[in-house]
């Protein structure tokens, strides 16, 4: 019990676990580990073809700090892995990649014209002018009336007139000219301009604004400039105060009057600049308000790279362990998200919390390993976050049919979409392997090290899915040198359960055989053999029993009899009397398990003590990275037909596990007809049980054309790659619907002159630019039109790029969306 149960392996010959399913041991790694560097393994850029350049460089982990030369790390340098940890991750929308992630800032307007508010501005100041020189009619009506008329002969102030009267009527020139000057600012739109050019800093620039205009008021009122004081002061009755000898108490209501006076000219400027918003968070009376951050904070949250989950749990001494190792970059990124993850399921039960700081004392960065005792993949090609579980595939493009806050943001996948499971087409040459598929089985693969996932990847032969050394089995169909072979069955010991997935995979993409009746043939073979041998049978035993070989049948029989298995006789029996009906579905099983029964595939399906099968029923009790490598290039309907069978039985398994924490994700690097009716009712119900596929094809057309529909519907995303036909991209965007859009319209119609004179200069106009005269009738309207057109799909994808749409397991979406590839 050393290893707490986390390190160690079993072969897969062992016994059968309680409940009659084989398969459930963990097979052994494919091969030693590797040597791990101390620190997060440096991200090795993606291959691009010479004519696509790469992306600009994304923000990945950061490479370690330089030591000096005896090797020491200096006292104030920071380590790679807590630099990781506590780098800002805010919540974001479907897809976005999370880490270092700086929301854009709100999309600017365009720049409004200069001419209308230059023009109101010269208005103003004629206006000005013209009242200043007595000038406009009537307009002095007002204060004549109020002053008294015997000050106005002939509409000219005397110069014997009081103080009183002359400061009024400065006054009044004074908030006329105000007022043409707010009435010229709202009919030409200064405020728009001055927040136009203010930009994101509009609330400093409105309380710079405000406060500058409220000092050159009380400057303007103090001078005597704008004689409000002159006018008010003498209104309020102080003689008798000053009279009665009082005179401390006149000075008070003087100083009360220039108070309230200051106080009218400031309330409006702080009312119009907001004053008490943006000053109240520097007094800290109030919220700050939003603002757009410039670039991403040092840290956001608690220090991660200290524990402090385990701290406040009372697991102290394992905190500062686990500290102690990161700051001495012993833990890289995938251990501390291991560790991470054991924490999460020791907290929530008492009893284990004791025994997972003795393990973290014990061992430090070794505890908790993955079964296979591996850290890390041998290489990474694509750039991860094994935090958040998403990997980056690339960038959204700045165009206009993306978002305008998605564009230039990074492009990432995650469990979280890939529980919804993704369909990929795109014809051959694109990248779907190098760019989409080998960076998600990546990214499976970490998540497994930290036992969280399970990843099944089933592709050609070769490593384009990644070295032997980043898997735990490695299945090579049809190759000798394989350590494992395939497992037919499933692992199961239920005959029925056996025959549907077998029966799935031999004739699911046959639409005039019927699944259920070949599973029903399948099963009525399956379960006499079984009952007399302890085993299913082997590819060849099956042919000849489905081919309906009268010594294989007749054995069968005998030994049936010999042991009493009445209930078996029956199934026997009804096979025998269907062989010999119309429609039989016998024949083509038995033509279909054919191509299984090669040379090249010679013991490889076999079920006896000396067989060597691989079960897809561990990927449900196990963190596992398995590949299994189909022979596409030799045997391409067997591959198919083994590509069927590993879809149906993966539905099948995960659908009936009890433990549904492990996310189980199938990746088919070529899905060409493999997708049939069943498997496409078992991808609708993978979300509900923590499971996903990923499926890639070339063309649509691989799918049957009745499925088309069904399988759109079934997966929550899809990526469509350049090159695909007009007929795959209207499928497409009929899947992704439309959305309503503003379009304008110009039209231009012919003016016809009633005027002698005015027909004239029309001829003489066309003469001149021999056009005829015109005028242009403009129609703002919003239509619904498709996100995607199926030629923008088949014509307008540049090399490189994909359009992605996505859907979370919760629910959220992502309109689709342009990617540049190459994270």
């Amino acid at each position: 019990m050393d290893n707490e149960g986390t390190h160690g392996t079993r072969g897969t010959r062992g016994g059968q676990p309680p409940g009659g399913r084989t398969g459930g041991s963990v097979p052994h790694p494919a091969g030693p580990p590797p040597a791990l560097p101390p620190g997060p393994p440096p991200v090795a850029p993606p291959a691009f073809p010479p004519t696509i350049p790469p992306p600009a460089a994304p923000p990945s982990v950061p490479q370690r700090p330089v030591t000096s030369p005896g090797g020491h790390r200096p006292p104030d340098a920071r380590s790679d892995t807590a630099e990781w940890l506590n780098a800002p991750r805010p919540a974001a929308g479907p897809g976005v990649w999370r880490y270092a992630y700086v929301p854009r800032p709100a999309e600017r307007p365009p720049r409004p014209s200069l001419v209308g508010p230059l023009a109101t501005l010269a208005l103003w100041l004629l206006l000005w002018l013209l009242l200043s020189e007595r000038v406009v009619p009537y307009a002095f009506w007002p204060i004549e009336i109020i002053t008294g008329p015997e000050w106005w002969p002939f509409h000219i102030l005397r110069s014997d007139a009081p103080p009183l009267v002359r400061n009024s009527n400065a006054l009044y020139l004074q908030v006329l000219v105000l007022g043409l000057g707010c009435w010229a600012a709202r009919i030409g739109g200064w405020a728009h301009v001055f927040r136009y050019f203010a930009g994101p800093r509009l609330g400093r620039a409105r309380l710079v604004v405000s406060a500058s205009g409220a000092a050159l008021a009380i400057w303007l009122v103090w001078t005597r400039w704008v004689p409000l004081a002159d006018v008010i002061l003498p209104a309020v009755p102080t003689s008798w105060l000053q009279g009665g000898g009082n005179q401390y108490l006149a000075l008070f209501v003087s100083i009360v009057l220039y108070a309230l006076i200051g106080t009218a000219i400031v309330w409006p400027f702080a009312r119009i600049g907001q004053w008490s918003a943006e000053l109240g968070p520097l007094l800290g009376r109030g919220e700050p308000g939003p603002r757009q951050p410039r670039t991403a904070p040092a840290q956001a949250g608690p220090d991660l790279a200290h524990w402090p989950e385990m701290r406040a749990a009372g697991s102290t001494d394992a905190a500062e362990a686990l500290t102690a190792a990161v700051r001495g970059d012993r833990l890289n990124d995938i251990d501390c998200v291991r560790l991470r993850h054991a924490w999460g399921a020791a907290r929530i039960r008492p009893d284990l919390r004791a025994s997972f700081t003795e393990t973290v004392l014990r061992k430090g960065a070794d505890a908790y390993l993955h079964p296979s005792g591996r850290r890390d993949l041998p290489r990474r090609t694509a750039v991860h976050d094994p935090l958040t579980g998403q990997v980056r595939i690339g960038d959204c493009t700045d165009d206009p049919r993306n978002p305008y806050a998605r564009r230039g943001s990074g492009m990432a996948l995650e469990p979280a979409s890939l529980g919804t499971s993704l369909l990929v087409v795109g014809p051959p040459g694109t990248g779907k392997t190098e760019r989409l598929v080998r960076p998600v089985v990546e990214s499976l693969a970490l998540r497994a090290l930290t036992g969280q996932a399970a990843v099944l990847a089933v592709g050609g032969a070769g490593d384009r899915l990644g070295p032997d050394g980043a898997y735990d089995v490695v299945v090579k169909i049809g190759d000798p040198a394989s350590m494992h072979d395939f497992d037919l069955y499933g692992g199961t010991t239920d005959p029925d359960e056996a025959a549907a997935a077998l029966a799935e995979g031999l004739a699911g993409d046959l639409p005039a055989l019927d699944t259920r009746r070949a599973a029903t043939a399948l099963g009525q073979l399956l379960g006499p053999y079984r009952a007399v041998h302890g085993i299913f049978p082997g590819v060849p035993e099956l042919r000849e029993l489905l081919e309906g070989s009268a010594a294989a049948l007749g054995s069968l029989r005998e030994a049936l009899e010999s042991a009493g298995h009445r209930a078996m006789l029956r199934e026997l029996d009804a096979r025998q009397r269907q062989a010999s009906g119309a429609g039989d579905p016998a024949a083509v099983l038995a033509d279909r398990i054919a191509v299984l029964d090669r040379p090249a595939f010679a013991g490889f399906f076999a079920t006896g003590s000396d067989a060597r099968p691989f079960s897809l029923r561990s990927l449900e009790q196990h963190p596992l990275r398995v590949r299994i490598d189909l022979p596409e290039r030799a045997h391409a309907e067997a591959s198919r037909v083994l590509a069927r069978i590993v879809l149906a039985q993966f539905n099948a398994i995960t659908a009936a596990r009890a433990d549904r924490s492990l996310f189980v994700c199938l990746v088919l690097d070529d899905a060409t007809h493999t997708v049939t009716a069943e498997s496409v009712r078992g991808i609708r119900r993978l979300r509900s049980v923590n499971a996903g596929a990923v499926l890639a094809l070339r063309t649509l057309d691989d799918v049957p054309e009745e499925l088309h529909t069904a399988l759109l519907g079934a997966v929550g995303c899809t990526m469509v790659f350049p090159g695909v036909t007009t007929w795959d991209g209207k499928r497409f965007a009929e899947a992704w619907g439309k959305e309503w859009v503003e379009v304008r319209e110009v039209a231009q119609h012919g003016v016809f002159a009633d005027q002698p004179l005015t027909r004239a200069l029309h001829a003489l106009r066309k003469m001149a630019t021999g056009k005829a005269v015109t005028t242009d009738a403009v129609t703002v309207r919003q239509v619904e039109r498709e996100r995607w057109s199926a030629s923008g799909l088949a014509y307008e994808l540049p090399a490189g790029h994909a359009v992605l749409s996505l859907t979370t397991v919760d629910g959220e979406h992502a309109s689709p969306l342009l990617v540049r590839l190459g994270g």
